[in-house]
């Protein structure tokens, strides 16, 4: 029999198969598709959400509504992910920052509480470093910060990285059952798939469906790997790190420690970088903590502003 700790935890991530309202925003000559929270009772503060490689808005809409109480959610499709379109050329960490900063213009009037996940993770620190007025407080799931540890993961990403050979591993990747994409996508990026409730795995299935169908997104997911090498290449003064180290706004960290994508050994250098962070470890959480602990990541931010 299910534990009530058990029973709450897959209530909230059911939460995730959940519609919010869309709308379209013109930013950098792109219709940007945005999802706003419901809510029910008005709040000053707002909360923008950003996803990683191969994300998008749906991917914190468990959390958005754990949250409604607290903030204005407020999620983005980035260029060539979900259902917004491209820019005009390839676009990385810096262009998709560019672009997060326009919209943040044109949409906020006082500073935000900016969420991140991987790649996302990465533009959120860099718009906290270089824009520290913009940010109210920084949420960091797993995000995608140099690590010069080797691994199969940082090897997978140089692949798709190589101008000849990232397009050929996409279009054989597209070439397989759809059901067997589902299942390693679903092992690459949870912690343990069998855990999630089938609401949740049949909204999971319908976005990967509605990403098939977009044609921009194979050269989206090859810029932002080859971003995401790249940085790995910065000199240090340059790097991420060295924005991580500016960031003076507070900061959680969330790490999971079945994360097949981010080493979450590298938590102990976030936080020791980070100048005022806390950190959240998950040891059963992948790679999208706020999709599969909803609720542990909610009560972390709840804390930090409280706080």
């Amino acid at each position: 029999m299910a534990s009530y700790s058990e029973v709450v935890g897959r209530e909230s991530v059911a939460l995730a198969a959940r519609e919010w309202p869309t709308r379209s925003v013109q930013v950098s000559g792109v219709p940007m598709l945005v999802r706003d929270v419901p809510q029910d009772t008005q709040t000053e503060d707002t909360a923008l959400f950003v996803h990683g490689l191969g994300g998008s808005s749906t991917n914190w809409t468990a959390l958005g509504l754990l949250l409604a109480d607290r903030v204005r959610g407020v999620a983005i499709d980035l260029p060539g992910f979900g259902r917004t379109p491209p820019l005009g050329g390839p676009a990385g960490i810096a262009e998709h920052a560019e672009t997060l900063l326009e919209f943040m213009d044109g949409e906020f009037d006082r500073p935000v509480h900016l969420f991140g996940n991987s790649m996302g993770g990465s533009i959120a620190v860099m718009i906290a470093a270089r824009h520290p007025e913009k940010v109210a407080s920084l949420t960091l799931v797993s995000p995608a910060m140099p690590n010069p540890r080797p691994s199969v993961v940082s090897a997978w990403f140089i692949a798709l990285s190589a101008p000849r050979l990232g397009p050929a591993v996409l279009r054989r990747s597209a070439q397989l059952p759809f059901d067997r994409r589902v299942k390693a996508a679903m092992s690459m990026v949870f912690g343990d798939p069998r855990s999630l409730p089938p609401e949740f795995v049949a909204m999971y299935e319908a976005e990967l469906r509605r990403r098939d169908e977009q044609p921009w997104i194979t050269d989206a997911v090859l810029a932002g790997a080859r971003s995401i090498v790249q940085s790995q290449l910065v000199p240090s003064k340059r790097s991420l790190w060295a924005d991580a180290a500016r960031v003076t706004c507070p900061t959680v960290l969330v790490y999971g420690g079945r994360d097949r994508l981010v080493d979450a050994g590298i938590r102990v250098r976030a936080q020791q970088t980070f100048p005022n962070a806390r950190l959240l470890y998950l040891p059963q959480s992948g790679h999208v903590a706020q999709m599969e602990h909803p609720d542990q990541v909610a009560t972390a931010f709840r804390q930090l502003i409280r706080s």
